[in-house]
């Protein structure tokens, strides 16, 4: 095994990363509250920084044939975003968040602690 980039995100804890079905697109779940979404092509620093939870996110997620995303989160919200990668690398990936689910209650302030993409199509469970 080789290391083939570091990437800097900029946070101090990680809880979860998902690669893009392409291999050129990474996000990461931060205990900080951050969604971070690398572009490998471009940089080892973060392409998008989003925010919109309120706590600690547990768990991030690319749908492997889908252009979609969740991340979810101990406020217990589960955020879902259209996230559209284009083959031309002159055009930067579209990230349009499409939808708020309300996952479940926090107990013992704990909220969302992981999510699956169903594999054909586009259902959270």
């Amino acid at each position: 095994q080789t290391m083939v980039k570091k990437l800097l995100p900029n946070c101090k804890h990680l809880t979860s990363i998902s690669i893009h079905s392409s291999g050129d697109h990474v996000i990461c779940g931060t205990l900080d509250r951050k969604l971070i979404w690398f572009d490998l092509d471009l940089s080892a620093k973060p392409y998008k920084t989003l925010r919109y939870h309120t706590k600690a996110i547990r768990a991030a997620s690319f749908h492997k044939s889908h252009p979609l995303m969740a991340s979810c989160s101990d406020d217990g919200d589960v955020h879902v975003f259209h996230a559209r990668v284009y083959d031309d690398l002159m055009r930067n990936p579209l990230i349009v968040p499409v939808k708020i689910l309300k996952a479940h209650d926090v107990v013992g302030r704990l909220g969302g602690l992981g999510l699956v993409w169903c594999k054909r199509l586009p259902w959270l469970i």
